[in-house]
């Protein structure tokens, strides 16, 4: 008799639905014949029968045939019908009455009218009557009175709410299931910011859950169940759980969907689905269509879905509508939505708008929202105050600079790494510069791996020499760094890999790295070059370096050049060479020039 009881609470609480229309009719035919059956049974007299027939009325939404047969019942001492009988009349809207037979039932035994009495008292205020008419279901097993007494005592930060959340869960109820996984995900992400070593188990126990919650039609278990598994890099489960929860009307799986998607290259079906979640009101997902319409070129369909975003209280639609403003050069409309994002606390808007500002001109402007998007977090943000206080030339405000590139540096912004470690090499703090140089150098700055290779160079000791005479080189950590800042185009490090390549003789490789510098502009790698194909016998060659480097303004080339015309006999040019090789130096250059220019003018004049 308990267990028709139980059915009838699950009818009030929803997992029990009218039935639809059944696929055959032997189903009908069946309920027919078995509420016959039960009809005449109770009409003899049969209490059970009469219960289990107001229940049937009762699902069926028939309560003026279902109160007779539940009050006889309830009459003759049935207490699944006292607990049946409550939820009929609470229907009808007799709320004091129901709960006088529930609290009928409940003394009997009835752990779901237990359950129904808790609800009703909590529902009226009267918290302690709740929690004890809900402790007496929860005892007995039942799923939902342990879920409604987690939920209380949750509301009232007890530390046993957790402890009835998992009985619940355990006996199915997929509500505390995912109550409970989101409970023990929220720990795990705490483990895991503070290093705990916790953190992997607490995040597997709370999969666990999700799974079981997922697994019972719960679309936002299946949500985070997909985001768990998305990290760990499952794409194609975390696509089924997604896909089931989008399914099932939640717009961010459909939305994480889309993005698994785009990124599988499907683009069209990510479109799919992010259309799909933007119609539900999902601002991530209108953001996403913004951007993906933008990348097309079409403008106007963009602007509509930022415009949703922000519509839908997505502040990321504020600023990829500043963006795209920003990128038509519309100038104060830019700035209008920037500043609209960043009062509502956008951090990168509060630095595109300071930026906006600052290339008007407006440095009073800027600062400040320099100052709020890095205090919100933003790096860039920290950087660019890093560049504003250095270029006001003050020592204040050198200080404040590097204040400022320190704290983007501990974020991992490689140009603030970069900076912090030339101010600590001005400061002659070699092991902070180095420090910082290593990081920036690792995060892909060509200037810091050159800079982070010539601190080690200076420390190298002299190249041991072979027993045959013969140097025995062998590759060291500076000559790495050397080539790796060559290879990303910085032209002092070509120009010094090259150096090292001549030394050990490579004169191939000292010309390929001299050439590439000297492409690209740098006079030391065009008069290296020059004095390699000189070495070599190619000095009409050479002097087309030469001549490169001297425009540069390379003394030494200039004078190399002097020298090359003189021997020619073209003294006129080489007394123009001479002339220019004296006004670029160095002082030696500056000397020698000077003397070969005086000894031209005069065998130009005898």
């Amino acid at each position: 008799m308990d267990v028709m009881g139980d059915k009838a609470t699950l009818f009030e609480t929803g997992r029990f639905v009218q039935p639809s229309e059944p696929d055959e009719a032997g189903e009908v035919a069946e309920e027919a014949v078995e509420e016959l059956r039960r009809r005449l049974a109770a009409e003899a007299g049969d209490v059970e029968a009469m219960s289990v027939l107001g229940a049937m009325l009762l699902r069926r939404g028939d309560l003026d045939g279902a109160e007779p047969q539940l009050r006889a019942a309830t009459a003759a001492g049935d207490r699944a019908a006292a607990n049946n009988l409550g939820v009929l009349l609470l229907q009808r809207g007799y709320a004091d009455e129901a709960a006088g037979w529930w609290r009928i039932a409940a003394v009997a035994g009835s752990a779901a009218a237990a359950h129904a009495l808790g609800r009703h008292h909590r529902e009226r205020g009267d918290e302690p009557a709740a929690e004890y008419w809900l402790r007496q279901s929860a005892e007995q097993g039942h799923a939902l009175g342990a879920y409604a007494l987690a939920d209380l005592l949750e509301h009232r930060g007890d530390a046993g709410a957790e402890e009835w959340m998992r009985a619940a869960a355990e006996h199915g109820h997929r509500e505390a299931a995912y109550r409970l996984a989101r409970a023990i995900d929220r720990r795990a992400a705490v483990e895991g910011e503070g290093g705990g070593d916790n953190g992997v188990e607490l995040l597997a126990e709370a999969e666990q859950f999700y799974r079981q919650a997922a697994a019972r039609g719960h679309r936002r278990a299946a949500l985070h169940l997909g985001a768990i598994l998305e990290r760990r890099g499952e794409l194609k489960e975390a696509g089924r759980w997604y896909l089931t929860s989008a399914k099932d009307g939640e717009a961010r799986a459909a939305c994480a969907l889309g993005f698994l998607l785009r990124d599988a290259g499907d683009t069209e079906s990510a479109a799919v689905w992010w259309l799909r979640a933007a119609q539900d009101g999902d601002g991530n997902a209108a953001n996403a269509l913004g951007a993906l319409h933008a990348e097309r070129g079409e403008t106007q369909t963009a602007e509509r879905w930022y415009r949703a975003a922000m519509d839908a209280g997505d502040d990321n639609g504020a600023y990829n509508l500043g963006l795209l403003c920003a990128e038509q050069g519309r100038t104060a409309q830019a700035e209008q939505w920037y500043r609209r994002a960043a009062y509502a606390g956008h951090r990168e808007a509060a630095n595109a708008l300071a930026i906006l500002l600052l290339q008007g001109g407006d440095t009073t402007g800027a600062e400040p929202w320099f100052s709020k998007a890095a205090e919100a977090g933003s790096v860039d943000a920290a950087f660019n105050l890093g560049i504003l206080h250095a270029g006001r030339g003050t020592a204040e405000d050198a200080a404040a600079a590097l204040r400022w590139y320190g704290r983007a540096a501990a974020a991992g912004h490689t140009e603030a790494a970069l900076q912090v470690g030339i101010a600590r090499l001005r400061d002659g703090d070699e092991q902070a510069a180095e420090r910082h140089l290593r990081c920036a150098a690792g995060g892909g700055s060509a200037e810091a791996a050159y800079r982070l290779a010539t601190v080690l160079d200076a420390r190298r000791p002299p190249e041991p020499a072979h027993e045959l005479g013969e140097p025995a080189h062998e590759r060291t950590e500076c000559e790495e760094w050397y080539e790796r800042a060559a290879t990303q185009g910085h032209r002092r490090a070509q120009v010094r890999v090259g150096m090292l390549a001549a030394a050990r003789g490579d004169v191939v490789e000292a010309a390929r790295w001299y050439r590439e510098a000297a492409e690209a502009g740098s006079r030391n790698g065009a008069f290296n070059l020059g004095l390699l194909l000189a070495r070599e016998g190619s000095e009409p060659e050479a002097a087309v370096w030469w001549t490169r480097a001297a425009d540069a303004g390379h003394g030494r080339a200039a004078l190399r050049l002097a020298l090359v015309y003189t021997r020619r006999g073209e003294l006129a040019e080489g007394q123009r060479w001479a002339d220019r090789a004296a006004t670029l130096g160095p002082a030696e250059v500056s000397e020698r020039a000077a003397r070969l220019r005086d000894a031209l003018r005069e065998e130009l004049s005898a």
